[in-house]
Parts: C-alpha cells; structure tokens; sequence
C-alpha cells in the first residue's frame, strides 16, 4: 500500500511545490513508484514544474466528475519510467472539490503506487484540509525566517488533530555562510524550536532550483534516501563556509 505523503507549508513561496517535484524525482530513480498529485485547484502548476505541462489531457476533476477513468488522468513522466504526475484542475478552474470527493480519487489510484505526494495549497483554508485528510503522513516546509516559522508552527498543531502516522519537516533555503558564523537559526534549533523531526535541509542556492529534475541537487537525494530508510543524514550547507577559502566565499557572498 503506498504511502500518501502531503507536502505541506502554511506560508506560501518557501518552496513546497520545487520540494515536491524534486522529492518524487528522486524517490523514482530509486525505482520507487511515485505519484505526485497536484491539490492546488486555484494556483495549480505541479505540471509547470516538472516539465509535462503540454501532456495533459485529463486532470483531477475529470476523475471526479466522471469523464475519464483515473488511469486516464494520469501524466507518465517522459524522463522517469515510475514517475506519474496528476493535475488539478486545468478543465474547469472554477469547479468545487470535496475533501471527501478528492479522497476517494486519490484513494482508487493509491494502491498501484509506493508513494503518492500531494501538494499542498499555501494557507490553512479549505484547500488545505481536502489535502492532508486524504494524507496519512506530513511533510512540512519552512525557511527560518519568522513569519514562515510561525506558519509552520500553526500547519504542525492543525495536523495533530489528523491522527498522523508521521511528522516531518524540511528546512529551505539555509544560507550557508550566516549559519558558519551563527548569524542565523541552525537546523537543529528549527526542529527544537518546531518540536518536529527534521528530515532534510536544502541550502539557499540558485542552482538546486534551476537544474533539471534529472540531475537534482544532493540534498533532495539525501531527504527521499531518509523516507526510505527512516535515517535522518541531513545535507551540511556549512561546509563551502568553513576554512579559509570558506572565508573568502562568505566575504563574496556578502559583497557581491
């Protein structure tokens, strides 16, 4: 039976939707059988991200209303042979979705899958809660500014009432070169100051965002090789930081 992951953030642009895609890539190319399924109906673009955006033909609202089966629906991944991505809403943008009517989709699809990723709307409203009730584990992204904290503070407290069988949260966006000099929040005081388990860290790094899900950076590799083993080997966004060509790299990077 797969295991239904939603990935979740209460703030929005923290780099949940980016987590998702690079997360089932990864999980794939260990064979894994994915799917990542798109529960934003408003600002939907799980399609946009990992590059299938001109393959779809049905989406999630076809399921529902009965206009295709939901094999149909789903999109396979020309780059990733167990990858599948299903969409939203792209038919009819305005439709309303029941949490209980986006359950049962994703629940008829589950079974032939090992994992099933469902991404998350920002915010804690309606959106949110038909995602993580059709959800038995949680992945929470914050950064460690404070607003964003905050937020991930009030998503952990509101999946407490979801009976979940695991909580775990993803620490984006760490500068390197504030974290080596303890100008900023470590991981390890984001997950005391959460009192959630951290299963990744990814450092703030223009590249990890603009490779290819084919070549995707260490740290998401490190975060689905942790889901699939229960370790917890976090990415260490210090270690360009440290010594003296580390010196130097922070005096760029604080210059430039």
């Amino acid at each position: 039976m797969a295991r239904k992951i939603v990935i979740t953030s209460g703030k929005g642009g923290v780099g949940k939707t980016t987590v998702s895609a690079y997360l089932a890539s990864c999980l794939a190319r260990k064979g894994q059988r994915v799917l990542l399924c798109d529960a934003d109906f408003g600002l939907n673009n799980i399609d946009v991200v990992t590059g299938v955006e001109n393959m779809v033909t049905y989406d999630l609202v076809d399921v529902i209303e009965g206009r295709c089966r939901a094999r149909q629906a789903l999109i396979a991944h020309p780059d990733f042979a167990t990858l599948y991505v299903l969409t939203s809403s792209h038919s009819a943008p305005e439709r309303y979705v029941s949490p209980q009517a986006f359950k049962l989709a994703v629940d008829t699809i589950a079974p032939k899958f090992d994992f099933v990723l469902i991404d998350c709307p920002a915010g804690i409203d309606d959106g949110f809660h038909r995602a993580v009730v059709s959800a038995e584990e949680a992945i929470v992204v914050t950064t460690p500014h404070i607003s964003a904290l905050r937020d991930a503070d009030k998503v952990i407290t509101l999946l407490k009432s979801y009976d979940y069988k695991k909580v775990f949260l993803v620490a984006n966006k760490l500068r390197g070169d504030l974290l080596a000099v303890g100008e900023s929040l470590a991981p390890k005081e984001i997950e005391e100051l959460l009192k959630t388990p951290l299963i990744g860290v990814l450092p703030e790094e223009y590249l990890i965002y603009k490779g290819a899900l084919t070549n995707a950076h260490p740290a998401f590799k490190m975060i689905a090789n942790n889901l699939l083993t229960g370790k917890k080997r976090l990415y260490d966004v210090t270690r360009k930081y440290v010594g003296l060509v580390g010196g130097l790299r922070r005096f760029l990077k604080r210059n430039l």
